[in-house]
């Protein structure tokens, strides 16, 4: 069971890297990115899907 934890804790922290490369790389301006940024941290798990529905989003490929 604890293997399955493990797996669970990398996959939320890929995820808020992810998130928090988006924020950093977005047209925000910085006291939105550092919110953003601290709400991630702060609330790993409710921050990702919170940013994943409302948050900036980083800028697209050129």
């Amino acid at each position: 069971m604890m293997e399955y934890a493990g797996i669970g804790g990398f996959i939320l922290l890929v995820l808020n890297v992810w998130a928090i490369v988006s924020i950093v790389t977005s047209a925000a301006g910085t006291g939105a990115k550092v919110l953003w940024t601290l709400l991630v941290l702060i609330l790993p798990l409710a921050g990702f899907i919170i940013w994943f529905f409302a948050g900036p989003r980083g800028a697209p490929a050129a």
